[in-house]
């Protein structure tokens, strides 16, 4: 028995009815392309997608090959040896202190100049009068605009004025150490001592970061709306208590974002660490995989051996990076649907 459609109503041309007043015309537009549609898909997506294998990949894909032969860079010649750049790797001690000294890089930077920039970001937005509208501390706006100086200035300037401000013998910190009383640190050579040296790597590092990041913490901020501090403050929180129950939670994705970030800045750190340190610091405790990777291409000429540190560099850095999805996956954040 052959189903009657209601009234007003005509089947789809493909379950045998009468074609729609549509779709004639709709079926025509789908079958040929504008030339808008074209030219969007092919500037788009087309031009950087081209741009992405020729500048991104394909270089990786030659270091990948190279870390497969012992190029030494300088000549055409060079000999396939398999997986034994790799396996060399794993027995160099100068290689493996200086994948510790970037995991200790890797865990302390990201920590402390997110936690800074959570702080002072919080300060700025919400930290202000306990009265009226929740509003951050006075001249906000003055701290937003300093605390941006430090990351506009290049990395290389960075390295090379902290490590004149930490010199032993005429640096700013010792001279107001000395006149403070600490004889001490007459000539105390902070980026020269095996205690010291990573400590004022990592402060260098992160003073010249947590400004950038507290900006992108304040403006996550902003995004949350006024009438849920508002409510907090009705039932009673804290300032302390919103910061956690509410700020965090809510940009807890922009966090992520920032921890990745950083974190892949502190598992490289080439220009802070040849700033302060070029031999890699005292007994090599400021010794990074980018730095032993410069020093092993340019200085030894082992072009091969070099790409397969690049290419450990890489499987560290896509490590970390998946560790701290897990970790957020795993504290609350969101899946791949949006949900929590």
């Amino acid at each position: 028995m052959t189903a009657i459609p209601p009234t007003g109503r005509t089947l789809p041309s493909a379950e045998g009815g009468p074609a729609g007043p549509g779709d004639g015309p709709r079926r025509g537009r789908l079958g040929r392309a504008s030339f808008d549609s074209v030219s969007f898909f092919v500037v788009f997506l087309g031009v950087p997608l081209v741009l992405f294998l020729v500048f991104v990949i394909w270089p990786f894909v030659q270091a990948a090959f190279y870390a497969l032969t012992d190029w030494s860079g300088f000549s055409a010649e060079f000999n396939v040896v398999g997986l034994d750049n790799f396996a060399a790797l794993v027995q160099d001690p100068r290689f493996v202190n200086a994948v510790g000294n970037s995991v200790m890089f890797g865990i302390f930077i990201p920590f402390f100049t997110i936690a800074i920039a959570l702080v002072f970001a919080i300060l700025i937005t919400v930290g202000g009068s306990g009265r009226g509208q929740v509003r951050g501390v006075r001249g906000s706006g003055f701290y937003r605009v300093v605390s941006l100086f430090p990351y506009v200035i290049p990395g290389i300037a960075v390295g090379i004025m902290w490590r004149l401000i930490f010199d032993p013998s005429n640096g700013l910190v010792n001279g107001v150490l000395t006149w403070l009383g600490l004889d001490r640190f007459e000539s105390f050579a902070w980026l020269g001592n095996v205690g010291t040296a990573m400590p004022v790597t990592m402060f260098v590092v992160v003073w010249g970061f947590v400004g950038f990041y507290m900006l992108l913490f304040i403006a996550a901020i902003k995004g949350v709306p006024s009438e849920t501090y508002e409510a907090a403050r009705i039932d009673g929180a804290g300032r302390v208590r919103m910061s956690w129950s509410i700020t965090l939670p809510l940009i807890r994705d922009n966090v992520q974002t920032a921890y990745i970030y950083i974190g892949i800045i502190a598992l490289d750190l080439f220009v802070y660490v040849q700033a302060l340190n070029p031999q890699g610091g005292p007994d090599n405790s400021t010794l990074v995989m980018s730095q032993q990777l410069f020093r092993t291409a340019f200085t030894e000429g082992k072009f091969g051996y070099a790409s397969a540190m690049g290419v450990a560099m890489a499987i560290v850095t896509l490590l970390f990076a998946a560790l701290v999805f897990t970790v957020n996956r795993l504290a609350g954040g969101r899946d791949d649907r949006g949900r929590r």
